[in-house]
Order: C-alpha cells, then sequence, then structure tokens
C-alpha cells in the first residue's frame, strides 16, 4: 500500500532541486504518492495566499510533507511560510543533522552531529512590542513552557536511543536567563535520569560556540531552545560544507515535514545549477521517517560517494556538474550499490 506525501516545490530554485529527489526517490521504488500542494510567493500569485487553505487540507491528511524552500511575501499577513506551518501543525522539534561527507574537504573530518531544536516557542513566538511615542523602545517576551520543554528533551532523548547515539548535550543560558533558561535546564535534568543508558551533559551556549569550532567531535545529539538551535543549526552545517548539504526535519505529534533549510536562490533559479543534495537528503529523512529505512539507507549512501569526487560534484561545492548531471550520478551510484 502506498503513502500519501504532500509535495511543495516551493520558490525560486525549489522546483528544480524537488525534481531531482523526486527522481532518486522513485528510482528506490519507494511506495509513495505525491499530492502536489503550493506554498509561498508562487501561492500567492496564483492562489491569494502565500499559504493556502488545500495546502494545510493536504498536510491534514497526508500527515507527511516533503518541501522546497518557500519564499514568504511582503506583506502576505504572517512572518514566514515555515513558521505558519510549524505552528498550524505544531511542529514542535526541529531535527538538523550535520555530517561530514566523505572526500568532501572541510576544516573537520569528524562532524557527525543531530541538533533537535524546540521550534514553537522561546524568543519566537512572537510576542513583540513597539513601545511608543515614536517606536522609542521595544520589548520581546521569551516564552517556554514546561511542557513545550518536556516534549523537545524527550524526543531528543528518544532519537538518541533510536539512532544508537551515545550522548546528549543540554545547550543553555542558564546563567543569565535563570528563568526561561532555567527551566529548560531543569527539566532536562529532571529528565535525564529516565535515560540512564544515554550520557547527558549540558553546557552554556556561548561556550557551546567555542567548543563546536575547536572540536565539534565532543557533540553527538544537541537539544536546545529556538533561538540557540536557529544560531548553532547553522554554525553546524558550516562545519560540514554549508546549507547546501543540511537537510532539516519537523516533527509534531501528528505532522512531520521535510526540507532544506537553504533559501530560494532567486539568483541562480532557471540556470539547472542548483545543489539539490540538501532536499535529497531530507528526502532520505523522510523516508525514514516512513520507515522506508533500507531505502533511506541507499540514497544517502549513493548520496556521499556522488560527493566524494570533485568531478561528481555541483559548482557550489567545487565540481561543475549541473543539477540534472549530478542527479544522474547519484543515479549511477544507487544503481552500483543495489548491483553489489
Amino acid at each position: 500500500m502506498s503513502q500519501k506525501v504532500t509535495l511543495i516545490r516551493g520558490d525560486g530554485i525549489g522546483k528544480e532541486i524537488v525534481d531531482a529527489t523526486l527522481r532518486v526517490i522513485d528510482a528506490l521504488d519507494a511506495p509513495i504518492e505525491w499530492e502536489e500542494a503550493f506554498a509561498g510567493s508562487g501561492a500567492l500569485l496564483n492562489y491569494g495566499s502565500p499559504l493556502p487553505d488545500a495546502t494545510l487540507d493536504s498536510m491534514a491528511r497526508t500527515r507527511v510533507a516533503l518541501k522546497g524552500p518557500c519564499e514568504t511575501p511582503i506583506g502576505a499577513g504572517f512572518r514566514s511560510v515555515n513558521v505558519a506551518i510549524r505552528k498550524h501543525f505544531d511542529l514542535y522539534a526541529n531535527v538538523r543533522p550535520a555530517r561530514n561527507v566523505p572526500g568532501l574537504k572541510t576544516r573537520f573530518d569528524d562532524v557527525d552531529m543531530v541538533l533537535v531544536r524546540e521550534n514553537t516557542e522561546g524568543a519566537y513566538a512572537g510576542i513583540e512590542h513597539r513601545i511608543p511615542p515614536n517606536w522609542s523602545a521595544a520589548e520581546s517576551i521569551i516564552l517556554v513552557t514546561r511542557q513545550g520543554c518536556e516534549r523537545v528533551l524527550k524526543y531528543a532523548f528518544e532519537y538518541a536511543r533510536r539512532a544508537g547515539r551515545k550522548r546528549v548535550t543540554l545547550v543553555h543560558k542558564a546563567n543569565i536567563l535563570k528563568e526561561t533558561s532555567g527551566l529548560f535546564l531543569e527539566v532536562g535534568r529532571q529528565l535525564a535520569p529516565q535515560y540512564s543508558d544515554i550520557e547527558f551533559n549540558d553546557t552554556i551556549v556561548d561556550a557551546t560556540c567555542m567548543k563546536m569550532v575547536i572540536d565539534p567531535s565532543q557533540f553527538d545529539v544537541v537539544v536546545t531552545t529556538n533561538l540557540f538551535g536557529d544560531i548553532l543549526s547553522d554554525l553546524a552545517a558550516g562545519l560540514i560544507g554549508g546549507l547546501g548539504l543540511t537537510p532539516g526535519a519537523n516533527i509534531g505529534e501528528n505532522c512531520a515535514m521535510f526540507e532544506a533549510v537553504h533559501g530560494t536562490a532567486p539568483d541562480i533559479a532557471g540556470k539547472g545549477i542548483a545543489n539539490p543534495t540538501a532536499v535529497m537528503l531530507a528526502g532520505a529523512m523522510m523516508l525514514e521517517h516512513l520507515d522506508m529505512v533500507d531505502r533511506a539507507t541507499l540514497m544517502r549512501q549513493a548520496i556521499d560517494a556522488t560527493l566524494a569526487t570533485a568531478d561528481t560534484r555541483t559548482g557550489d561545492l567545487g565540481g561543475k556538474l549541473s543539477t540534472e548531471q549530478y542527479t544522474d550520478a547519484v543515479l549511477r551510484n544507487l544503481d552500483a550499490l543495489r548491483a553489489k
């Protein structure tokens, strides 16, 4: 029986990189029935909203979405298409793996971490106010709930256990933000004894940044609040070669969305030179979520084999291949792996 999945190509380079990903997933004979939906600037132009009700209805039905990058039009009524989807479906855990690609030279060759970011509250809750007269000041409320802390921390521990990871590091700023970061830290320390098979430690966010750029191998699963997670996940992406290699998942109780975390790159849209790796790896995460683990593993192995040499990379990674040529190379490596 096939699994229905909502497909959102997005804006800019979205169509090119999502279509490349579909070629690989289809070659894996994954039992998926795609249900196309729309979001972003293109959706605003064609449907009168950057996030049409039909798209939300599709995601509610399928409970799984694969999404390309979306542009949020100015004056469209909400801050971000991504934020709107996360809030609508309460996708509380943002999961961002950062792993070295074999053969691709970066500053470090031993990065293999997963950052789990609380995705719905904290400094990004959007509770902000201008203070009159003339916007002479502004204030923002950081909202952290015990329930929000518990569920994302439990997710991080459960993820570590499920993935065979050894350590969970909680990142905070409880030395200064004693109530908000303090609550996150307290809940983490209370939960940790329930996962005695997982090593647990905590570290302050600024110290974490320093440690990540000195010795990232000390991190395995990192869990933190929304703002800190936003910053640290991009730092981690920089350690492995950039956002073009970084997938993301947004997980809730009743829905999950998998996506590239980079932007729409309008300057290269339509030129056929975009790197589809991030969406491909997001597709592998989606297959894993759908219990198609063997297919997810094959997909990652084929991508690794393709990126192992400069001759089969896109221009942003020092190669010369177009999006289509790169995808062809991934498919050849997939065939070779299956033939073994």
